[in-house]
């Protein structure tokens, strides 16, 4: 498939599947207040700092905008990204525990195993020990198993940002496991030196064509209605 078509491909992946779903989504089940766990106490204070006092459209913004500006979207994007790599035959789902997805590599062609995360800062110091026992279990059981299989062939995929960005705990990884970022990532999964750059310029593109001006308004105010007749709040 040639550069300018897989981006193309992509793009409409995300304006479909990862863009306007979350829309339709959030305006579906985020305007729900079964939807959340309330601490009564912190929604009252977030609702004073949004609104200078406490009331059901304070209540629904300090609600509704964390929920579909962070949790929702950030939750969704790396398994639709996982799903696309398969959908669109870059990647197979790996059925080896621990690993998301298998890829010949494009610089190497060596086969990988790899286990994807979205950004330079995803994980935390308690992430490193298991991240490193799952790798290490997948070099045991290849070697039990006689692949030729080394530890170049698992890598840690970052879908974005840049080497220099990478968080010690990724860099602590990298020096049993190869940490892959951004452009170099993406290289090695299409062939393509300069995929990530061309990519990114045109998602950019695309995202000012989504007609997102229902999200925030509409989905706060149905909110909102649901918190007026709760017996939960007492306004």
């Amino acid at each position: 498939m040639a550069e300018k078509e897989l981006i193309s491909k992509i793009v409409e992946y995300f304006e479909t599947k990862i863009f306007k779903n979350h829309i339709e989504a959030s305006l579906k089940n985020n305007t729900k207040l079964r939807s959340y766990n309330i601490n009564p106490i912190v929604v009252k204070y977030l609702s004073k700092v949004l609104e200078g006092d406490y009331t059901a459209r304070g209540v629904a913004r300090a609600l509704y905008y964390p929920r579909v500006l962070g949790t929702s979207i950030n939750t969704s994007f790396g398994t639709r990204i996982q799903n696309m790599f398969v959908e669109l035959g870059l990647a197979q789902g790996s059925l080896i525990k621990g690993m998301d997805i298998e890829f010949t590599d494009k610089i190497d062609s060596r086969q990988k195993w790899c286990q994807l995360k979205s950004e330079p800062n995803t994980i935390n110091s308690e992430d490193i020990n298991p991240l490193l026992k799952k790798f290490t279990t997948v070099t045991n059981l290849a070697r039990t198993n006689s692949m030729n299989l080394n530890n170049s062939d698992l890598i840690l995929g970052v879908l974005y940002g840049e080497e220099n960005q990478l968080s010690q705990h990724y860099k602590k990884i990298d020096q049993q496991f190869p940490v892959v970022v951004g452009k170099e990532f993406w290289h090695r999964l299409t062939g393509f030196p300069n995929f990530y750059i061309g990519l990114v310029d045109e998602l950019h593109k695309s995202i000012l064509t989504i007609d997102t001006k229902d999200l925030i308004d509409q989905g706060c105010a149905d909110l909102e209605q649901e918190i007026k007749i709760s017996p939960f709040f007492d306004f």
